[in-house]
């Protein structure tokens, strides 16, 4: 193929979208085609039913081939869910060749070394990634490739993932008759999108709000110091909605997507809103300020979480260039 053509798929709980773009000769990209389907197979990140979300891929993907005029046999494939897990390992491989310096093969060494860490059956690496280089015990090193030493050490950020869900995901891809090039973890994928290289040098904080899940990464010295998923996004909002007032899902996702906001203080048109409903409720109605409640107490929830999580693994404050919100729920008036 003369083009050089990249496919992507984003397996969200709420929607799946495939992307099909050219890589351009100034490195961005060039987006050919896009298609999306209900995600009906996927809850908060994970496979649950293998043939629906087989069955959301092959729509998306055709969609989004049709539009671009180009069939697609292999995808990279976003990977979410709650069972994501990161450790941190230190090794270093010794350099022997004549001359002392660091090359390729090194490296090569260095990350197969790393897959032989002791992680239990259940789990998988998904990626691997250096966070600095010492060498001869000189830290701060990004790129070490010629440099001349005897011992080779990396500080590395090893993303685990559940080894049942990362087969779920491959067996949906695969009856949707494709075939994965890559799994990429979806807080990566999203700061990889977002982020310019300034601000994951001087450091920041990416939070992702999908429908099942909250992506969070975080950028420092240009290396991931941090990521976690939460199983909390717009379907939960959606719920607590549909379960205070009553009202249908369809309804709830309704109001929230027009008349909600994320925090009381940002509300520009205070308002009474007539409920459709069904049944004894209908006709009846709720003030903009009731339903900004029910949505400002989860968000509230959901950013306290993050907040500890990153007190306690001793990275709040290092996000120096701020935090960039993301997703579809961080449309929500007043994010």
């Amino acid at each position: 193929m003369a083009k050089r053509v990249i496919a992507s798929l984003d397996l969200g709980s709420t929607k799946i979208v495939a992307l099909i773009a050219e890589r351009l000769d100034n490195g961005k990209f060039n987006v050919l085609g896009i298609g999306e389907a209900p995600s009906e197979g996927i809850i908060k990140g994970m496979v649950v039913n293998i043939n629906k979300t087989a069955e959301a891929i092959r729509f998306a993907v055709n969609a989004a081939s049709n539009r671009a005029g180009i069939t697609i046999t292999r995808v990279n494939v976003g990977l979410s869910g709650e069972h994501i897990s990161s450790m941190r390992f230190r090794n270093y491989v010794t350099i022997t060749n004549d001359d002392h310096e660091v090359s390729e093969d090194d490296l090569l060494r260095l990350r197969n070394d790393i897959k032989t860490v002791n992680i239990t059956a259940d789990r998988s690496i998904v990626h691997i990634i250096p966070e600095e280089f010492l060498v001869d015990g000189t830290p701060g090193i990004s790129q070490p490739i010629g440099m001349s030493c005897t011992k080779l050490e990396a500080s590395n950020h090893i993303i685990l993932s559940a080894a049942s869900a990362i087969a779920n995901v491959r067996s949906a891809v695969e009856r949707a008759g494709l075939e994965i090039n890559e799994i990429i973890l979806s807080p990566l994928a999203s700061a990889n999108a977002v982020l310019e290289e300034g601000e994951k040098d001087l450091g920041v904080l990416v939070i992702d709000i999908g429908g099942g899940t909250t992506d969070v990464a975080l950028y420092h010295n240009n290396a991931l110091k941090y990521a976690k998923i939460y199983p909390l996004g717009g379907n939960t909002v959606t719920n607590d909605i549909r379960e205070t007032i009553s009202v249908v899902t369809e309804e709830a996702d309704d109001l929230k997507k027009k008349y909600g906001y994320a925090h009381p203080k940002a509300i520009l048109r205070a308002e009474e809103i007539t409920i459709r409903g069904i049944g004894a409720g209908a006709g009846s109605k709720i003030h903009t300020e009731i339903l900004t409640q029910i949505i400002s107490y989860r968000m509230a929830e959901l950013f306290a979480l993050i907040d500890y999580d990153l007190n306690q693994a001793g990275m709040k404050g290092k996000s120096k260039a701020g935090v960039v919100l993301t997703g579809g729920t961080a449309l929500l008036k007043g994010s």
